[in-house]
């Protein structure tokens, strides 16, 4: 019977890697993310996946709404670094060869939804937040000691950040300007990508994640996102 991790290989889990290998690159791919240049600089990275806001319209936003739809994108774009970390780091220890090429193949889609942040974000006129290499460096660390207690245990760390990205989407859908339908599109597809992350994690049978780690996880965000949103 197949399990919810067998539907796509991923090129990276496709050989017997060792510790230091799996080390080495996946150190590569957040420094990759993060060695971006100055946002007047930056050439554009290809979209992997395609576009959610493609074609929908532009609406007109004044000074206040693009500032605001532009704080709360650079808040997503932060919390998508943050997840390739949390999935590198994972995949980093994980034990279980299906389980290493479920997180790699997450942090991939990941990888999209972080570009399609990165588009929006240069349609608003604003760059992605500065304290982007922080957020990847301390994701790394606490998505390694999740998987170090064990796969179910890293499983159930994925189930739990998902439902916590979920409800802060669903938070952003309320606050971002009625008329910027070309963010929302973007929002709604990570939604949905999110909510299948998780979904896929509980059917591996993914362990509870206790409650102070939840409520530890959720401090975490908040702190992330207050910071994001600013600089």
């Amino acid at each position: 019977m197949a399990t919810p991790f067998q539907t796509q290989p991923v090129a990276d889990a496709s050989r017997d890697y060792t510790p230091v290998d799996r080390l080495l690159l996946q150190v590569g791919k957040g420094l990759g993310l993060l060695a971006r240049g100055p946002f007047a600089a930056r050439p554009a990275a290809p979209m992997s996946s395609r576009y959610p806001a493609e074609r929908v319209a532009e609406a007109p936003l004044d000074e206040r709404e693009r500032k605001h739809a532009a704080g709360l994108m650079r808040v997503n774009h932060a919390g998508e670094v943050s997840a390739q970390a949390l999935y590198h780091g994972q995949a980093l220890v994980a034990r279980d060869h299906e389980v290493r090429e479920h997180l790699l193949r997450a942090a991939a889609e990941e990888r999209n939804h972080l570009q399609w942040c990165d588009a929006r974000l240069r349609e608003l006129g604003e760059q992605p937040s500065v304290l982007s290499p922080l957020w990847y460096a301390g994701s790394f660390a606490i998505g390694a000691a999740a998987g170090l207690v064990g796969d179910k245990a890293s499983l159930g760390f994925v189930e739990e950040t998902e439902r916590q990205v979920v409800d802060h989407l669903n938070e952003h859908l309320g606050k971002l300007p009625r008329q910027d339908r070309r963010s929302r599109a973007i929002v709604e597809a990570m939604r949905a990508d999110e909510t299948r992350h998780g979904e896929e994690a509980a059917a591996a049978g993914a362990a509870p994640v206790p409650m102070p780690v939840r409520r530890i996880m959720a401090g975490v965000s908040q702190i992330m996102k207050f910071g994001a949103y600013r600089v």
